[in-house]
């Protein structure tokens, strides 16, 4: 629904009568629409912040789990599926950094938020605190180290702890 303070209670603007508008009933429907247009725009920003802030757990908890299961014998670590996307997100993100690319997850956050109307600054709630755990202002070569560094530490543990696909059963004799 739309908010009550999109258009307070006033009087008709003047010109409103020579065009044939007599409330302004109207103007507040092509204000609501306009608010709730840019109220999903807002949305589909926070929940694309979702998706990134999900994406980095997976790259992180995926290697701590990894590096657990390895050491536990849980077999699921090695399962070729898990482990080849999880080898493909850390390679994505190594690759930007040393491209220098931004990631597309936050363009197209950034962009929603401009269609939404909040400069890219302005936060919501959830964004806000998402925001705070995902952006740092360091210099770009901290990135490249750091994501470079990860991304060893994923390729180590593909050969300290190998994926075992399904096994084929040995042929009749």
């Amino acid at each position: 629904s739309c908010p009550a303070d999109v258009l307070p209670d006033r009087e008709v603007p003047a010109c409103w009568p020579r065009l044939g508008f007599r409330s302004t009933a109207i103007l507040r429907l092509v204000l609501c629409q306009k608010w709730m247009r840019m109220s999903s725009y807002i949305i589909a920003a926070d929940a694309l912040l979702v998706v990134h802030a999900l994406f980095v757990l997976f790259v992180t908890a995926g290697l701590l789990l990894i590096a657990t299961g390895g050491l536990r014998g849980w077999s699921w670590v090695r399962n070729p599926c898990f482990r080849w996307a999880h080898l493909l997100a850390i390679a994505v993100v190594v690759l930007q950094s040393w491209l220098g690319l931004i990631c597309p997850l936050t363009i197209w956050e950034m962009q929603l938020r401009e269609l939404g109307g909040q400069e890219t600054y302005q936060t919501s709630f959830i964004s806000y605190w998402l925001g705070r755990l995902l952006y740092y202002n360091f210099p770009h070569w901290v990135f490249i180290l750091g994501y470079s560094c990860f991304g060893a530490l994923v390729l180590a543990c593909w050969w300290w702890v190998r994926p075992v696909g399904k096994r084929k059963p040995p042929p009749a004799v």
